[in-house]
């Protein structure tokens, strides 16, 4: 049953790795791997129950008779919840967040940019347009920043050629963006949640790596524009007779939602909850605050708002289910022993980070950059100094809270996830709003996008050394 089941997760890498040619929704696969995956299961749940959980079983069981039903409900209640409450932390915190930028959005916070890009100058509008992604996706999540950024940039810029490269812009931006912040990233949001990393420490491990890993490529990019382009005359969110809020009213929305964001760390500290409470809290301190400052708007008849782009909500709900699905997977393939089994391999045979981390990468650039960092997050556990043995230490070390092996793993799938763009939801969501093809993107921006990746993974062994 085991090899049923690693066959069938393994089935779906290859189709989410190939989405683009098999035109099959990475998020379905995912779904149906994880569904299926616990399906399979707990069919032999005895067995593995047996096998991983002894003695938490028989206490559960109190004496009683065991039967298939009371395995079963062992398994419901202790062994697969425990993952359903991983996967919904996680879960939570995208849906809190993507409901932040669209309160946002839709209140015309973010009309600022639209204003920004009002020059002809190619290297303005693409350093504004790059470092205003960095920012946003350091706080928001990066997928959402950047199928925004994208569809502002679409508005504004005819050529498509231009686009396309200000679009790959925005791609690395984002990406590098999202890895340096432990919110700005599933990946870094489910290190944050395993308590392997704190949020401070891995932020200024990354900061240098990130940083060269998106300045050199779009540094370079900006060779391939010409020296002034035709921009057009975008129309804001909002005509001005559908909504009443003034540029400070506007201001005061958009420090809220954002500077919520950056409180969520330090909420996490001090309550030691999981940080989606913290994101909650701020979605409804910013409902309160939009119900306040539209109160008049509410009340009439002739209430006209923006739609959210549709692009934006179908790439928010099918994000959500696709780590759902991916973090189902991942958990049976942990209670199977799968994992284990696999980085007792490493251990044995590789045993280095920064080899693991490099595989990690090259893998990341064709299967998506969360199912490869989620399945090399999972083999080992967090471990505690004290627990270390001491001949081991030069090792193990890594795997401790902030050890290296998180950061280093963190950022390499991120990373690759830019070679190919194929590699991240972010870099799929590019390829078809502009209808880019893969070859041209390796050709244009992908090894460039390479080449920053080992320059900041040369500054990133230099950190952590």
């Amino acid at each position: 049953m085991t090899l049923i089941i690693v066959f069938i997760i393994l089935l779906s890498y290859l189709l989410i790795a190939t989405e683009r040619i098999s035109n099959i929704n990475k998020a379905a696969v995912s779904i149906f791997a994880g569904t299926v995956g616990w399906v399979l299961y707990i069919c032999y749940g005895t067995d593995y129950v047996m096998d991983l959980h002894p003695m938490e079983y028989i206490d559960y069981l109190r004496g009683a008779v065991p039967t298939s039903y009371a395995v079963k409900e062992y398994i419901a209640a202790n062994v697969f919840l425990k993952y359903v409450g991983q996967a919904a932390e996680v879960v939570l915190f995208l849906l809190a967040t993507m409901t932040i930028v669209e309160i946002l959005y839709q209140n015309g916070c973010f009309n600022f940019v639209t204003a920004l890009l009002r020059t002809k100058s190619s290297r303005k509008i693409l350093w504004i347009l790059s470092a205003l992604t960095f920012v946003l996706s350091a706080n928001l999540d990066n997928q959402t920043t950047t199928i925004m950024m994208l569809t502002i940039m679409h508005q504004a810029i005819p050529n498509r050629r231009q686009r396309m490269i200000l679009g790959a812009s925005i791609l690395l931006s984002a990406t590098c963006g999202g890895a340096l912040t432990v919110i700005g990233d599933p990946m870094g949001l489910v290190l944050w949640n395993m308590g392997a990393v704190d949020a401070t420490n891995f932020s200024m491990s990354l900061l240098l790596p990130c940083l060269i890993a998106w300045a050199v490529p779009v540094a370079w990019l900006g060779r391939m524009l010409p020296e002034r382009i035709e921009t057009e005359r975008m129309t804001l969110s909002f005509r001005g007779d559908d909504t009443r809020l003034n540029a400070w009213q506007r201001l005061l929305m958009f420090l809220v939602g954002i500077g919520g964001l950056w409180f969520i760390p330090s909420f996490h500290s001090i309550t030691h909850l999981s940080p989606f409470l913290g994101a909650l809290c701020v979605l409804s301190v910013l409902w309160v605050v939009n119900e306040v400052v539209n109160r008049r708007l509410m009340d009439s008849d002739n209430l006209e708002r923006s739609s959210y782009p549709r692009t934006i909500q179908y790439g928010a709900i099918q994000m959500m289910l696709y780590v759902m699905g991916i973090m189902l997977a991942i958990g049976v393939l942990r209670e199977t022993n799968v994992l284990t089994a696999f980085d007792q391999f490493l251990t044995t045979n590789v045993h280095n980070h920064w080899i693991t981390g490099i595989a990690t990468g090259v893998i990341s650039t064709v299967l998506d950059n969360f199912a490869t960092s989620m399945n090399m997050f999972s083999m080992h556990p967090v471990e505690t100094l004290e627990s270390l043995p001491p001949l081991e230490t030069g090792y193990l070390d890594a795997f401790v809270t902030n050890g290296a092996y998180w950061k280093i793993i963190a950022y390499a799938s991120a990373m690759g996830g830019n070679v190919l763009a194929i590699g991240s939801m972010s870099g799929l969501a590019l390829l078809k709003m502009e209808r880019m093809h893969v070859g041209w993107y390796f050709k244009h921006v992908g090894w460039k996008a390479l080449v920053g990746a080992l320059i900041g993974l040369a500054a990133l062994w230099i950190v952590l050394s």
